[in-house]
């Protein structure tokens, strides 16, 4: 599995506090990482509905989480509020995907009930779908697509949205502007929407980017690839950090791309 990735020079996007378990990947199949953080994950300017929240949890019969960085805003407001989530017994839990259901175990001391096959929104509020009904508690970042806030409500879920977090663009990482001018970069890796904005918000309209290899972790982000003129784009099959290497690998195998966005099989 390593060969097809191993020398190859990979850009994580990644938050800084997240880049490092992705460079531990990238590094495992024989490639090298190059951390360039195009997003941070920084606390809403107002945490009151959050927090209000947070104090009447017995309120909602599920909390869905979306993303690891929702369970550390989660934990963040619980630690400062003095609130133990854990002893909410009564309280059911949706995840995203894994890496979300074993953060949400970790730091919040919680254990995920339901869980979609993909892991992407629409396949969650599908998932969630037959709890019509039911008071679901939704935190997420200000920029969250309102798509799984609407199915659930559609569906007849009674929906709390509160902001958790803010997302706005990264610093720091290596040059990455130089490393592209010498031809020393192979691919650039994308985890969500907002990494691919700030990514090339953040370089330089002469960025040699030309048939860099740029891997996404769905279609959603992928689609936000394209709409940058960003291409060729690979896009995972399975939504994962996992997923993403597991695609780039399979198109440095085939280099037989047809189609501008290509989903490893």
């Amino acid at each position: 599995m390593s060969g097809a990735l191993r020398d190859k020079r990979i850009v994580n996007t990644r938050a800084l506090h997240q880049a490092q378990a992705f460079d531990d990947l990238i590094a495992a199949r024989g490639a090298q990482p190059l951390s360039y953080p195009c997003i941070a994950i920084q606390p809403s300017a107002d945490s009151r509905a959050l927090d209000a929240a947070l104090q009447q949890l017995d309120q909602f019969d599920w909390l869905v989480i979306t993303s690891a960085n929702t369970v550390m805003a989660l934990a963040a407001r619980a630690e400062a509020l003095g609130i133990d989530l854990a002893r909410y017994a009564a309280l059911r839990v949706g995840a995203i995907g894994p890496a979300t259901a074993e953060a949400a175990r970790t730091q919040l001391g919680l254990t995920c009930d339901l869980m979609p096959e993909e892991y992407i929104a629409e396949a969650l509020a599908e998932t969630l779908r037959p709890i019509a009904g039911a008071r679901i508690f939704l935190p997420e970042s200000a920029i969250a697509r309102p798509t799984l806030a609407q199915m659930l409500t559609e569906a007849g879920a009674e929906v709390t949205v509160v902001t958790a977090y803010e997302t706005v663009c990264g610093s720091g990482g290596v040059d990455l502007p130089a490393l592209l001018a010498q031809g020393a970069v192979d691919a650039v890796t994308f985890t969500s929407s907002s990494t691919v904005r700030c990514f090339v918000e953040r370089l330089p309209d002469d960025a040699a980017l030309d048939g860099l290899c740029m891997a996404c972790i769905g279609p959603k982000t992928a689609r936000t690839a394209h709409e940058y003129g960003l291409k060729p784009v690979v896009s995972a099959a399975t939504h994962t950090l996992e997923g993403i290497l597991d695609a780039l690998a399979a198109y440095y195998r085939s280099q037989d791309i047809k189609e501008d966005t290509w989903t490893a099989p």
